[in-house]
């Protein structure tokens, strides 16, 4: 693993709190370590999104913001980004990816229909249903396996596709959508042949593919390393391939866009676009800013290349699987392979004596802030169970996870040390943890909002 590619030019100081401090801390934040005050978290791996360390070539370009209503310049830079790295015809800038997510499903999705994703994220989800659509998940088996070596993990299981499409029609599909990498499932790649296979069955049967490509670059590197017949491709042109066989896409660009704020929906279909425009003025503002200033749009389209860089995200990529191998060696049971951007922890193995109805997930963050003041992402029970409409029986995840988030060009390896030693404490006085029980959660996306008492 080659070091940082990068110097640092500018430092940000870190507060340093005492295990008394975080236990009054974490209690007012009702063990939910989403409503802890960021200055008061040590190491920060709650999430990637938004999170990045602009270059200072993103830097300069905050400096040519052109704040015009209608026809900013900064635009047609990123427009010409856009088409050059992506390649779709069309797109328009959102504030981040959610707005992007909101008017694709506004337009796209009706009461009854049913959206395939290989695994839907939260927000994506929460989108479809929001909707009155059904999202369904048809992500390949291992996935579910927390110890299967499968180099892509995040691939959709092509019969499964095949067999909703013939259940429920495809008239009842508006779309099928494959996230790239696959975040709820450990931060797995998608192989370009499962994109081919998908793509085949979808222009069978007429249905728009479309990609949740936060982390377009990310995937696009694992096929260069894990994919026979792309190894000698550059990362450019596995990007535009893979891009290729998408009809559009909606992209968080706070992840592999490099920014602090930003997203963007792009297509190919003019009568689509058309549509979509109306949308992002009643939503997000005119077609030409979505949301942004003029420098957002201008750092955005200049971080789209460099994250094609193959030298950062060979570090990127391989901070993470530092991270990862330190823990694995240590016996702390993970998501393997290891991803592209996080390193997961198999809460099922890790703390088997606390059941999913007692929220293993964010019983762990609460200690892991307890222990060292180190912020992750709880994503098992607490942000993926739900109630069965018609039993009132709580179904619960198959994965009980926590995701150590690494925010890109932020911490040195000597965080991810101090990580790693922390979880691997927590580890070897497991049986000390014990469960949560709710006392206050809001009736959508409850984990960024909810409380908990220890039990």
């Amino acid at each position: 693993m080659i070091a940082e590619p990068y110097r640092i030019k500018v430092v940000e100081p870190l507060k340093i709190t005492n295990r008394e401090e975080r236990e009054e801390i974490l209690k007012n934040a009702g063990y939910n370590v989403m409503l802890i005050k960021a200055e008061d978290v040590y190491i920060d791996l709650l999430t990637d999104s938004g999170t990045s360390a602009m270059s200072q070539n993103q830097w300069a370009g905050l400096m040519v913001g052109d704040e015009s209503y209608a026809g900013c310049r900064n635009f047609y830079h990123l427009e010409k980004t856009v088409k050059e790295v992506l390649g779709f015809k069309y797109f328009v800038p959102t504030h981040q990816g959610r707005p992007a997510e909101n008017i694709l499903f506004r337009i796209k999705v009706k009461k009854g229909d049913y959206v395939p994703n290989n695994m839907h994220f939260d927000t994506t989800g929460a989108h479809v249903l929001d909707k009155g659509g059904i999202p369904v998940n048809l992500v390949i088996d291992e996935a579910y396996d927390p110890q299967a070596l499968h180099p892509f993990k995040g691939n959709m299981d092509v019969k499964k596709l095949r067999d909703l499409i013939k259940k429920v029609g495809p008239e009842k599909i508006p779309l099928v959508m494959i996230t790239i990498t696959n975040n709820t499932g450990g931060g797995e790649p998608v192989s370009m042949e499962n994109i081919k296979e998908v793509k085949k069955i979808t222009e069978e049967y007429g249905i728009p593919l479309f990609f949740d490509a936060a982390r377009f670059a990310e995937n696009a590197y694992f096929i260069k390393k894990r994919e026979k017949g792309y190894e000698n491709k550059s990362v450019a042109e596995i990007v535009r391939e893979m891009m290729g066989y998408a009809d559009g896409c909606t992209m968080s660009c706070k992840k592999d866009g490099l920014v602090n704020i930003g997203g963007l929906l792009a297509m190919n279909d003019k009568e689509l676009f058309e549509k979509v425009k109306q949308h992002l003025i009643l939503l997000e503002g005119f077609p030409t800013y979505g949301g942004l200033a003029g420098r957002d749009l201008e750092a955005l389209s200049v971080g789209l290349r460099e994250v094609l860089d193959e030298n950062y995200l060979e570090w990127r990529v391989g901070q993470v699987k530092y991270l990862g191998n330190k823990l694995k060696e240590e016996g702390v049971p993970i998501m393997e392979p290891v991803g592209g951007h996080a390193v997961y922890i198999d809460l099922k193995r890790f703390l088997p004596h606390i059941p999913q109805s007692q929220f293993p997930d964010n019983a762990f963050t609460a200690a892991l802030y307890l222990e060292g003041g180190i912020r992750a992402a709880a994503l098992g029970s607490t942000a993926f169970a739900r109630k069965d409409e018609k039993t009132g029986e709580i179904i619960y995840p198959k994965l009980e996870l926590v995701r150590l988030t690494i925010p890109r060009r932020v911490y040195t390896n000597s965080h991810m040390d101090v990580v790693a030693n922390t979880v691997i404490k927590l580890y070897k006085n497991r049986d000390k943890i014990r469960g949560l029980k709710i006392v206050y959660e809001a009736p959508v996306l409850r984990h960024f909002t909810v409380r908990f008492e220890p039990l």
